[in-house]
């Protein structure tokens, strides 16, 4: 119940992070630093009042079974509805859509439209850098596949602890801030899948971060392990604004449980389940831009129909959304409570209430959407904590659980699951 309750309380806590923030100690020079994140704040809200992106992650295949298949005429068809109703924000990445999400960019966007009609953001995935040589070598390969002069957003993607001391250690936060000097991005940031006090190291250590895009929806707002409400607070209280990614976590908020559905569409009959959860994250002050993956025109019509003149959330619909929650939560897997009395004895340090959080999360994904980022948080959460196939069944979990879980059936589960 903790997660519907903190929903029902979504905009006070963001408006009473934004009042606490202002009251914080100041540090030498934090007050210039202040100025200057607000600054860099104002600059990257003149990027419009639209807050829906096209995430181009998805798109449309001639081949369902060949992500790089792109059908490009019906992504052509997709950009020009999109941009005709006022929209201007793309994202792409380097291997997005079988490394050739960047070609449909330049082909269904920047060879048919002028430059100054949209703006394009693209990433480094450490994942593919192995030498600062690197670096270069992709962000050139990048603005040829993209046709662009200059990218109007860059991030640094899925910087956490399992990447971010290799950053560090190849200074790619300082080669993006060159890339900005030199004209060739004009906005810097990262996307990032981690926790919220790990954020805040970042962020700290990087006040030059004009931009921070994190996975962030309705179900997850409250997640011990995904954490999208305190991340989303983190961000706040370092003066960034926030992209969301993820708002309808792949298509699992667009397929929701029956009687969640008929709540729903009891109160807004010709509203999509999937619209309640973009406007969820749209109607968060600091959120700028909320990235949609669409994949046909339908979902593209249905996006653009109510974003064009956004309405955000009321006090009804916030009640509405924690019940469903509730419902959702319901039908977990795993009915943990996260109360952590299992983990102070724990003689490996097993995330046991983490783990399960997420285990219960990936197992709500729609099958079809393939990658999720559960596993990723796992690996991370894996990196500080025991793993879930570390646990040696000394019982000790067991004894102090006030649900009477069975935990050591249930870690070799999700050991099964995402160790596998």
């Amino acid at each position: 119940m903790r997660e519907s309750a903190g929903l029902r309380r979504t905009g006070r806590r963001a408006e009473k992070c934004g009042r606490e923030t202002q009251g914080i100690p100041q540090r030498t020079g934090e007050g210039k630093r202040r100025k200057g994140r607000k600054r860099k704040e104002e600059r990257v809200r003149n990027m419009g009042n639209k807050k829906l992106g096209f995430g181009l992650m998805r798109l449309p295949l001639v081949d369902a079974n060949n992500a790089a298949d792109i059908d490009m005429e019906k992504t052509k068809q997709m950009v020009d509805a999109f941009l005709e109703h006022g929209f201007t924000y793309f994202d792409t990445a380097w291997m997005y859509c079988g490394f050739r999400s960047e070609n449909a960019a330049k082909e269904c966007l920047v060879d048919r439209h002028p430059r100054d009609s949209f703006t394009l953001a693209t990433k480094l995935h450490v994942g593919f850098v192995d030498t600062k040589e690197d670096r270069d070598r992709i962000f050139q390969a990048q603005m040829e596949k993209t046709g662009v002069s200059f990218f109007d957003y860059y991030l640094l993607h899925d910087v956490g602890r399992g990447h971010y001391q290799k950053l560090t250690d190849l200074d790619c936060f300082g080669w993006l801030r060159e890339k900005k000097e030199q004209g060739l991005v004009r906005h810097i940031g990262f996307s990032f899948h981690d926790t919220a006090d790990f954020l805040d190291k970042v962020l700290t250590e990087h006040p030059e971060t004009e931009f921070v895009q994190l996975q962030l929806n309705y179900l997850d707002w409250d997640s011990p392990s995904i954490q999208s409400r305190l991340c989303y607070e983190t961000a706040v209280k370092h003066g960034v604004p926030v992209f969301v990614m993820e708002p309808v976590k792949g298509g699992t908020l667009a397929q929701v449980p029956e009687a969640a559905e008929r709540l729903l569409r009891q109160y807004h009959p010709d509203r999509s389940i999937s619209s309640w959860a973009i406007r969820f994250a749209a109607s968060l002050d600091n959120v700028q831009v909320v990235l949609s993956g669409m994949s046909n025109m339908e979902q593209l019509t249905d996006n653009i129909g109510y974003m064009s003149e956004f309405e955000p959330l009321n006090g009804e619909e916030r009640e509405l959304l924690a019940r469903v929650v509730d419902i959702i939560n319901g039908n977990i897997s795993i009915p943990c409570t996260g109360c952590s009395y299992c983990t102070e004895g724990c003689p490996k340090k097993i995330a046991i209430p983490k783990y399960f959080s997420l285990y219960n999360a990936d197992r709500q994904e729609v099958r079809e959407k393939g990658w999720t980022p559960q596993g990723t948080y796992y690996e991370r959460l894996a990196e500080e904590f025991g793993r879930a196939g570390d646990c040696i069944a000394c019982g000790q979990c067991e004894r102090v659980c006030p649900q009477h879980l069975p935990i050591i059936r249930h870690l070799k589960d999700v050991a099964a699951y995402f160790e596998r």
